[in-house]
């Protein structure tokens, strides 16, 4: 059903935008010019897959590297954050930053913010479970346009800045790569594979959390299993908002991919993956069943031997596979 709405609002709105003129930018997907995608908080928009020369000079504007802002929470401020300014080491001395603690960084997703889902789910939840330092990102000033392409191509630029923002930290602080857990949402699933692809594919955990579908299928910059020595992707929306086929060296299926219990909406299936990570933070569970293909876990098909946990607080190095599940429709979402 959710299927079909998203078609009927698709077509609605595709017969009432005019022709385009300005057309400079190939589509990024060989998919229809016109796509329906669900932005940051809820917004269902109709994005334009072709880019026009003057959203070009929108994206030029945009500098991550003097424009990207990083909040730092810690056990000492969980909930008031420290923002982190790059290059000013004098300033990190100033904050809770401990080098000897590991450290999570989290990449909100499209039209999302510092204040969206899946920071106020997942910041309580790792310092809840582990004295670590926590630095959410705002790219909002790239992911922040309603100009999908553009948000795209942003995700790129701002994914190399987050890279030398780390590497940066790591050189004023003696924190190394081994210690780092980056975590991302939607669009910001791909940018956590970025910044890891360009660090050297040396970060120790990378989770994309149901990472963004359209713009992506033709992009050999989306999330890769190379991107960390440990990846892991989260599918709750497969195929509709998040990436239909494996990315990672354990992508896992809950429920089947798609259609979460107790959602009525694309957004809420997307969302369920930071929950579910959330929650797998904070008490384990979600013990994933092996399965021979994705069709297999989408189908729900899957009997082969070597389970695996699915999220977590570290990394299950050495692991790989396709892997099913199923969750109850309210918290606590595991079965176990």
């Amino acid at each position: 059903m959710k299927i079909l709405i998203v078609l009927f609002f698709g077509f609605a709105a595709v017969s009432a935008i005019p022709h385009k003129t300005d057309q400079l930018l190939p589509k990024v997907d060989d998919v229809l010019t016109y796509q329906y995608v669900t932005g940051g908080e809820g917004k269902n928009l109709v994005v334009d897959l072709w880019a026009e020369a003057q959203q070009l000079e929108e994206s030029a504007r945009y500098q991550p590297d003097v424009v990207n802002a990083y909040h730092l929470f810690t056990r000492a401020n969980p909930t008031v954050s420290q923002p982190i300014v790059a290059n000013n080491a004098d300033w990190l001395t100033t904050t809770h930053y401990n080098s000897t603690r590991r450290t999570v960084i989290i990449i909100h997703g499209w039209l999302d913010s510092v204040t969206s889902g899946v920071n106020t789910v997942l910041v309580p939840a790792f310092l809840e479970a582990e004295d670590v330092n926590v630095i959410v990102v705002d790219w909002t000033h790239g992911s922040g346009t309603v100009a999908y392409p553009i948000a795209v191509a942003n995700t790129v630029i701002s994914g190399e800045a987050v890279a030398r923002f780390v590497s940066w930290l790591n050189d004023a602080s003696g924190s190394t790569l081994d210690q780092f857990h980056i975590v991302g949402h939607n669009l910001g699933a791909h940018q956590a594979g970025i910044i890891g692809r360009n660090l050297g594919g040396k970060v120790a955990y990378i989770t994309g959390l149901d990472p963004a579908f359209v713009g992506w299928i033709n992009n050999d910059e989306k999330f890769k299993s190379t991107d960390g020595v440990f990846t892991e992707v989260i599918h709750t929306s497969a195929g509709q908002l998040g990436y239909l086929t494996p990315l990672a060296d354990a992508d896992f299926y809950p429920n089947g991919g798609v259609d979460m219990p107790g959602c009525i909406s694309q957004e809420c299936d997307s969302n369920r993956s930071f929950h579910y990570f959330g929650e797998s933070i904070r008490a384990g569970g979600f013990t994933g069943t092996r399965c021979f293909t994705f069709a297999a876990a989408m189908a729900g098909q899957c009997f082969m031997s070597g389970p695996l946990n699915m999220g977590g607080i570290k990394p299950k190095t050495g692991q790989s596979g396709i892997f099913y599940l199923r969750t109850n429709a309210l918290p606590p979402f595991s079965r176990g």
